[in-house]
């Protein structure tokens, strides 16, 4: 037996190995190891965080290296799939070989690798180790919170277990390690090395035991406050705190969070300079804290007085959720404590994965693991306003190592705090809002533009709701004169869009605009040529007292939309940075509200989250508070504005859907049907008259293509009847919603009957849709009989509950909550019919939890939808696909909790992968054997906003495709490989680049642009707007999330194309509504045909209903063009609206010819009867041109256009009645009458 070579305690050699999330002890480690080296001479201490391997795999290989050798290993907070799966080989190796390895609060893979003595993590736990099991705590939260009781335990176990021998000590050293730990002050961490090595070292380090003597931790204030000046830093009475109690008049009081451990290790400067900079402008600050990961007993303690908010805002500075952190949240009982506080809730965030220089340099800003944590879990709680205010540097080590703070952002931060607890603490009277209107595009007729709403009726509701709550206005009688005040005034007279409030002088402007540089180099020199005279620009808009409402200036982009394609170093123009620096600096709004769906401010170039001084957006609307009324459908567009614009959301209902019902036509034939039907079967071939008139109607009404057969009449009646019973019970939106208005009864009970469809799958008649308007009980028959007619109490509760908040505003009350400077509460955003939890509107829209995307739900539903498109496919003789192009929306996902995903997902042959916290982390492959086809190689379009809001589902899409591209699988079952290895062996390529499939914008870039062509009409053939979509949209985002252009790739796989498609999701938008659809899958359409050659099928996968169909895009828009816009149930609604409803028509007109200039899948019917309806009818046109003549005008000239292009040919009598009526709108426009003209 070979002795062991024993050298004397100073002279051994031992090696600890801290592994843990991030580097936040990195400061302190270093001076512990120093002060342990007094000791032990020949101690190394290697500190690692998993924060930095993405960054550099040569840390990650120092790592292992250091785990391979040694002796005492300490491994916390590894939450993260990527994390664990990097070191976990190297720890289970090391594990039976060091003396022990400790693992604390990290995934259970991990924890099962604790070893010490004779405690074992992956034994079967009796006696002692079952009290582990109380740290986990009950899931439910209770007012105290499961942290506090966990580490109530904690601090006991060591003492009871002290003198209970065997296992149990080591059960203690686990327990006291964890004290130690959390402590984690110098002294303390200190103290547990040395504690370690004194129980742990054995073989050539035995010498070590019993030479020193670990003191107890040191005890800290579990819940308390922080303040540099404390001589102990930390205290837990508020007294300590060098607060001046604020008098009347004062600038108030901030409540700031932040991490005790941070705090107790020192490393707080970040922090310091946050407390400095509102200290310095007499703004005071109560900064607390809390043990573990719940900040609700600091809130509690120190944030309320007798139930009430003792400070005017809160913001933490944790860069976690308010109750959880890396691993869990509770967002339901952060949301409760806060509304309790009823103060704005802001979360700012200190980089944790990068140096601040590397996100200075970013185009991204935050990274994905970032957004995600830090930003996207804490707007669940409510939190607004986002900003990096501090992080490392790379300056040297020590300072990688410790947190600095970042004097510009900590300034951007401090002044937006104190511009919020300033509007809170000033009187209404005195309060000064900015209203700010849309207009989109400019000289269209488009002033107050926003989604789903009457603008004007709902502003003119706003601004006597404020006046009632004492706000100083001058208050128009009536919406009419609000609307003549802002669009007409003096407009006539400068030819503007609108009246102009003010104007500022180019002197003035060139002397105050700091980033005066910038906008000259893309637009020339000042004023530019947008709303100016050249001697000043305009404001347009009005003043009513303390509230002005303006109108947002044009983008820019509408004159020459190619400028986008290369907008890497594009500017607002002098108009649009002037526009905000007057609400500021002149009007010196307290507050600005954006005024519906949605502006241009959050879409201006920057980074995507996480902006820093030279990101538009945030240099537009700088300190000044932002509200902004939202579409309660739209979170994903909704999430842009809070991140980039630091927008509170105040969402609002979108209009009631109803049955589209038949036109007098629709019906008629529909009368001719049942007539045959009710014929004695002998007489329906004896009739052959009715059937042939029949025909003719259908005929008349472009619902046939070809002749019918006569021996087969009986089937093209059918297929007719089908085709009606589709067109009346299709569900459309029935006008628009108005502010502080609730839905008429009538349209209530439309309502109630769909969304109990929707929701429930309940077909409710329209009695009892009544008594759930009127708030009756549930009528007695209605809980018996049949299970298709029977409904359970609760499901009446349910929906009496959703009739009530439907009959209610909330949106008024919210909007004045939210102006006073008070929290609101958050909301997933969705839509009414899928997702009822939406009500009451009002709130703070947020997306769905993106470690939960998709969900488990939406995963099976996702893969039975995949199933009917390849079925629709395959009837539409089409064969079994190798590749497909997919669209993808964030919208569409955050609504259906990720439904699209996995359609996606499943086509592929693939599923999202779950980490043991029940969180999506990937993607992996579905066996062939349980799949049943082969893989299909899916090529995915995202929108620019999808790569924002959902990074993790972008990296789990590609980690799909290269896995099935890498799968040891026949060409025959895996197409997705079969092309990568084509495509490798043709460009001589590696298979990471063969196999991407996930493509989008650069990053900060959004949509194709073709919409802003189609818009302009400047451009000469179709191949000019697949050119644009490629450059738009050819950068493949890779499984690690980093983005590259790959324009040849993505020309190479559309040409092997099958067919295109998107899901449809929401009632309210059809492809006809907005122009996103065809700038996105019509802009692919065009360049599959561009690549290819030929002409692929095109589909919309409609999910509005519980009765999902696929449909050619053809079909889809023939059934929008009959239900919506040529429908006099929709129309006619539509113009009760005037103004705002015209514009809805030239809209729905306008993206009628962006789908035929991209997909050429238009009928020509459709555009004969809209000439027929809006423009030859001369009672309509006239009504059209009193109501909102640019629009009229751009109605005319849109299907001028369509024939200029030639997708239609209407007959000469016909065309030269359009082209006269174009003209005679064209002169009213003008104001040049028929006499004048002669």
């Amino acid at each position: 037996m070979k002795q062991k070579h024993i050298l004397p305690p100073d002279q051994t050699p031992i090696n600890l190995v801290l592994v843990t999330l991030d580097t936040h002890l990195g400061g302190v480690l270093k001076r512990t190891e120093k002060s342990l080296r007094k000791h032990l001479p020949n101690l190394k201490l290697k500190a690692h965080a998993a924060a930095n391997w993405n960054a550099s795999p040569q840390a990650l290989e120092e790592c292992k290296e250091d785990i391979a050798s040694g002796d005492i290993i300490v491994v916390t907070m590894l939450f993260m799939e990527d994390h664990i799966n990097a070191v976990l080989p190297a720890l289970t190796a090391r594990k039976e070989i060091c003396d022990a390895m400790i693992c604390c609060m990290s995934a259970s893979e991990v924890m099962q690798l604790t070893r010490m003595g004779r405690f074992r993590m992956d034994a079967e736990q009796t006696g002692a180790m079952g009290l582990l099991k109380r740290l986990r705590g009950k899931s439910q939260s209770s007012k105290k919170g499961a942290g506090a009781q966990q580490l109530s335990v904690l601090k006991k176990l060591p003492s009871i277990l002290r003198f209970i021998p065997g296992t149990a000590q080591d059960v203690r050293a686990y327990f006291l390690t964890l004290q130690y730990w959390l402590a984690g002050s110098e002294d303390n961490l200190k103290e547990l090395f040395l504690f370690l090595v004194d129980r742990y070292a054995e073989d050539e380090r035995e010498p070590l035991k019993g030479l020193f003597k670990a003191k107890p931790p040191v005890e800290y204030p579990e819940v308390g406050v922080y303040h540099p000046s404390i001589r102990s830093r930390v205290s837990e009475v508020l007294d300590d705190l060098p607060i001046t109690k604020t008098k009347a008049g004062g600038k108030g009081i901030v409540g700031l969070l932040v991490m005790r451990s941070y705090v107790l290790a020192g490393n707080s400067a970040h922090y310091d300079a946050v407390i400095k900079g509102f200290e310095d402008r007499g703004i005071s600050v109560i900064t607390a804290f809390a043990s573990g990961l719940d900040a609700r007993p600091a809130v509690q303690k120190y944030f309320l007085h007798d139930g009430k908010s003792r400070v005017d805002a809160v913001l933490s500075l944790t860069g976690f959720s308010l109750v959880g952190g890396p691993a869990y949240n509770d967002s339901a009982a952060a949301e409760d404590v806060l509304a309790e506080l009823n103060v704005p809730y802001l979360a700012a965030q200190a980089l944790e994965f990068q140096s601040i220089d590397d996100w200075q340099a970013s185009e991204l800003g935050l990274l994905p693991i970032e957004a995600t944590m830090m930003v996207a879990i804490p707007e669940l709680d409510g939190a607004t306003g986002p900003v990096v205010f501090g992080g490392r540097t790379g300056e040297s080590v020590q300072e990688k190592q410790d947190m600095k703070a970042h004097g510009e952002r900590v300034t951007a931060l401090v002044s937006r705090v104190e511009k919020l607890v300033s509007m809170r603490r000033k009187s209404r009277d005195q309060r000064k809002l900015a209203i700010v209107l849309f207009n989109f595009p400019p000289n269209a007729g488009n002033v107050g533009t926003a989604a789903h709403l009457a603008v004007f009726k709902s502003l003119y509701n706003t601004l006597v709701r404020l006046s009632e709550e004492g706000y100083s206005i001058d208050l128009p009688s009536s919406v009419d004169e609000l609307q003549s005040a802002i669009l007409e005034g003096n407009a006539r007279q400068y030819g503007s869009d609108a009246n102009i409030l003010d104007r500022v002088s180019v002197d003035d402007y060139v002397r105050e605009e700091v980033w005066l540089d910038a906008i000259e180099e893309q637009w020339g020199p000042a004023p530019g040529k947008q709303l100016t005279d050249g001697k000043s620009i305009w404001i347009l808009g009005a003043r009513f007292g303390n509230v002005a409402v303006t109108v947002q200036p044009p983008m820019g982009y509408e004159g020459d939309p190619m400028r986008l394609l290369f907008e890497g170093g594009h500017a607002p123009t002098h108009a649009f940075s002037a526009f905000y620096r007057y609400l500021k600096d002149s009007f010196m709004a307290d507050a600005v509200l954006h005024f519906g769906t949605h502006g241009s401010l959050e879409f201006m170039p920057g980074k995507q989250v996480g902006l820093s001084e030279n990101c538009w957006p945030d240099r537009l609307i700088g300190a000044l508070p932002n509200f902004y009324l939202y579409a309660a459908n739209n979170p994903s567009e909704g999430l842009i504005a809070k991140r980039r614009s630091a927008a509170t959301l105040v969402s609002y209902l979108t209009p009631p859907v109803i049955k589209a019902d038949l036109n007098i036509g629709l019906q008629e034939l529909k009368e001719l049907i049942e007539r045959w039907r009710c014929q004695p079967a002998s007489g329906k071939k004896a009739d052959p008259e009715l059937a042939k008139l029949i025909e003719t109607q259908a005929d008349s009404l472009d619902l046939i293509d070809t002749p019918w057969v006569p021996a087969d009449v009986e089937n093209h009646i059918s297929e007719l009847s089908s085709s009606l019973t589709e067109i009346e019970q299709s569900l459309i939106p029935y006008g628009m919603h108005v502010v502080g208005e609730a839905i008429e009864e009538e349209h209530q009970v439309d309502l109630l009957q769909a969304l109990a469809k929707g929701s429930h799958g309940l077909d409710l008649d329209q009695e009892a849709a009544k008594a759930l308007t009127s708030g009756l009980e549930m009528p007695k028959e209605l809980s018996v009989g049949s299970d298709e007619k029977k409904i359970s109490s609760q499901v009446w509760t349910d929906l009496k509950a959703t009739a009530q908040l439907l009959r209610e505003d909330h949106e008024l009350p919210a909007l004045v909550k939210a102006l006073d400077g008070k929290f609101i509460r958050p909301v997933a955003g969705g839509d009414l019919l899928r997702n009822p939890e939406m009500l009451p509107t009002g709130r703070n829209i947020h997306g769905f939890d993106p470690y939960r995307l998709p969900s488990s739900y939406a995963s099976k539903a996702g893969a039975k939808q995949a199933d009917l498109l390849l079925a629709a496919h395959e009837q539409h003789g089409g064969g079994f696909p190798e590749s497909l192009a997919l669209v993808l929306w964030g919208t569409d996902n955050l609504k259906s909790e990720g439904e699209p995903i996995a359609q996606a997902l499943a086509l592929i042959g693939a599923e999202p992968r779950i980490d043991t916290y029940g969180r999506v982390c990937g993607a992996q492959l579905i066996p062939l054997e349980e799949l049943g086809r082969p893989r299909i190689d899916v090529i995915v379009t995202m929108s620019g906003i999808f790569r924002d809001l959902l990074p993790l589902q972008t990296r789990m899409l590609a980690e799909a495709a290269f896995l099935a591209a890498s799968a040891e699988e026949s060409e025959e079952d895996n197409f997705v490989r079969k092309h990568a290895l084509a495509y490798m062996n043709l460009h001589n390529c590696d298979l990471e680049t063969a196999s991407l499939r996930v493509f989008s914008n650069s990053e900060g870039a959004y949509g194709s642009n073709v919409n802003m062509l189609i818009d302009s009409g400047r451009w000469d053939d179709e191949d000019e707007l697949a050119e644009t979509y490629m450059k738009r949209k050819c950068y493949a985002y890779s499984r690690t999330g980093n983005a590259a252009p790959q324009a040849d790739l993505l020309t190479d796989m559309l040409a092997g194309v099958d067919f295109a498609y998107q899901n449809l999701d929401s009632v309210e938008l059809g492809v006809t509504t907005v122009d996103h659809y065809f700038d996105t899958l019509g802009g692919i359409s065009r360049s599959i045909k561009r690549a290819s050659g030929k002409d692929v099928p095109i589909y919309i996968s409609d999910q509005t209903t519980d009765n999902a169909k696929v449909r050619t895009l053809a079909e889809q828009v023939a059934l929008e063009t009959r239900t919506r816009v040529l429908n006099p149930k929709w129309y006619e609604n539509m113009l009760e609206y005037g103004f705002e409803g015209v514009r809805s028509i030239e809209t729905h007109v306008t993206n009628t010819v962006g789908w035929s200039a991209t997909t050429g899948q238009v009928s020509p019917w459709v555009y004969k009867q809209l000439s027929e309806t809006f423009i030859l009818d001369e009672d309509m046109r006239k009504r059209l041109s009193d109501l909102n003549p640019a629009a009229a005008v751009s109605l005319a000239n849109r299907l001028l256009e369509a024939h200029d292009r030639d997708y239609w040919n209407p007959d000469d009598e016909s065309l030269d009645a359009l082209r006269k009526a174009g003209e005679d709108m064209e002169d009213w426009l003008e104001g040049v009458t028929g006499e004048i003209a002669a």
